[in-house]
């Protein structure tokens, strides 16, 4: 089926895909057009390294640009500089990341600019579609090249490490590439790994921020809020992209039903929420468009140009852009998620509920108390992780590389600050279906009527005290299945 099928061209590789490849059974195949790229870019690169000085073909690398490869050297000097480099620590990262790793690479050599011998097009193809994955060490990169991921992988290639299986610890051969020798700090110089976990939480984030709207909508329905916030000639006052989509999700999910509101003015969880959900969505949508174009790019260092038949040194593997961005979303994040548990507190109160304290059986029943601890604990990482990567920086290569974005970082910080994310709004969603069960009220048509009865069939109905981890966990098990209702 074609929708199980993935060709990769160098040039068209979306964050959706990336998602995709990494996470469903997908066939990757590679692009003709892909592979005549990056073949014209390995015959031009080959050619310039006889003629002139082309970093780490003809050279070292850091601080050691300045020594040259000797002739009778270099057959081993590349098969040096992978095992040097292969050198990560610390647990693995998700197999997940791995594979959008090597799809994103495959993608970046067939876009043509690294000079890397196209044969190994088929090779990492091979290895995505039987299952296999590089060991990738968590540390070992901050943001100007995963050096130690993909000289691991390189590794397997050349048959000196074993490739892994899903199947955690189960060690097997697979695809061997003999990677030539001129080639292996064109291979490994990219950040694929970074931008990998970058598209993946990026795709994460958008999904999560549409399925808040829809939880937001049935929890300004179970406290019976006003729509005056959300209204055209509000938005248009002060026209802001991000604002104007949220508040017309939100006009358009509440349209079913407009009861008389309860107050002439609600809390900043209902009012202000187009105006703080805004800057997320555009925040989320500006990062995934810079991790597109990211790894679509031929960002290479040095940049093999085919049509002008010249190597450029250059900063192109410096993701300054994608980690600035990642930084933004997170911060933009937690201004939404802190709206998300103002709105969980109000589901709280009999004021705006008129059902007992915390939603409980009995007067002094506890019922969805803890709710707002949990909450709670998941927007203190979100803000922990809200720190921009960025601040931080170094000198490396005995001075020579004296810069560092710390992108790598800040899409591990986005990863786990997506995740938090998910638990926080599983709670908010338990508390609006428990209010409007208890209630005896349901929306009364249109996406918000399907939300509510999709979260009805799988969250447990019982309102006695009890644990209600498993609900959160079921709760955010539906955040996806809400997504696709944002109108």
């Amino acid at each position: 089926m074609e929708n199980s099928r993935i060709v990769i061209d160098g040039t068209a590789l979306t964050c959706a895909q990336v998602v995709r490849a990494a996470r469903e059974d997908v066939t990757i195949a590679i692009a003709p057009e892909g592979v005549a790229r990056a073949r014209r870019a390995w015959r031009v690169a080959g050619e310039l390294a006889e003629a002139q000085p082309v970093y780490g073909r003809t050279t070292g690398v850091g601080a050691n640009r300045v020594v040259d490869v000797e002739w009778e050297d270099a057959d081993a000097h590349g098969l040096r500089l992978l095992r040097s480099h292969a050198a990560g620590a610390g647990p693995l990262v998700a197999p997940e990341i791995v594979r959008a790793m090597l799809t994103i690479r495959l993608n970046q050599i067939a876009a043509g600019g690294s000079g890397v011998e196209p044969g190994v097009l088929r090779a990492l193809a091979d290895a995505l579609n039987l299952g296999l994955l590089p060991p990738v060490p968590v540390h070992g990169a901050i943001g100007t090249g995963d050096l130690t991921a993909l000289a691991s992988t390189a590794l397997c290639l050349l048959g000196e490490r074993a490739w892994l299986t899903d199947e955690e610890g189960v060690l097997r051969p697979g695809p061997g590439y003999r990677l030539r020798s001129p080639d292996a700090l064109a291979f490994i110089s990219s950040n694929a790994a970074t931008l990998g976990e970058s598209a993946l939480a990026v795709a994460d984030l958008r999904e999560l921020l549409r399925a808040s709207t829809v939880a937001a909508a049935l929890s300004h329905f179970a406290v019976r809020g006003s729509t005056e916030p959300y209204a055209q000639a509000v938005q248009d006052a002060c026209p802001h992209p991000g604002q104007r989509e949220a508040a017309a999700a939100a006009r358009a999910l509440l349209a079913f039903d407009q009861p008389a509101p309860m107050r002439i003015q609600d809390p900043y969880g209902y009012r202000a929420f187009p105006q703080v959900h805004g800057p997320a969505l555009e925040a989320a949508a500006y990062a995934e468009e810079v991790v597109t174009r990211e790894i679509n790019a031929a960002a290479e260092n040095p940049l093999i140009d085919v049509e002008g038949r010249a190597a450029w040194h250059n900063g192109n593997f410096h993701t300054a852009y994608a980690g600035l961005a990642l930084d933004s979303a997170r911060a933009a994040l937690f201004q939404t998620m802190a709206l998300a548990a103002a709105r969980l507190g109000t589901l709280a109160e009999p004021a705006f509920t008129g059902l007992y304290p915390f939603q409980g059986a009995t007067e002094a029943s506890s019922g969805m108390m803890i709710l707002e601890y949990v909450a709670h604990s998941c927007l203190a990482d979100v803000r922990r992780l809200a720190t921009p990567a960025a601040l931080g920086s170094a000198v490396l290569s005995r001075g020579v590389e004296e810069h560092a974005g710390f992108s790598t970082q800040s899409a591990r910080a986005t990863t786990d600050a997506v995740a938090a994310y998910r638990l926080g709004l599983g709670c908010e969603l338990v508390a609006a279906v428990r209010a409007l069960r208890m209630q005896g009220r349901a929306p009364s048509g249109g996406p918000l009527r399907a939300a509510y009865d999709m979260a009805d069939a799988v969250l447990d109905p019982r309102v006695e005290d009890r644990p209600l981890d498993s609900d959160i966990a079921a709760a955010a098990d539906l955040l996806p299945g809400l997504a696709r209702l944002h109108p």
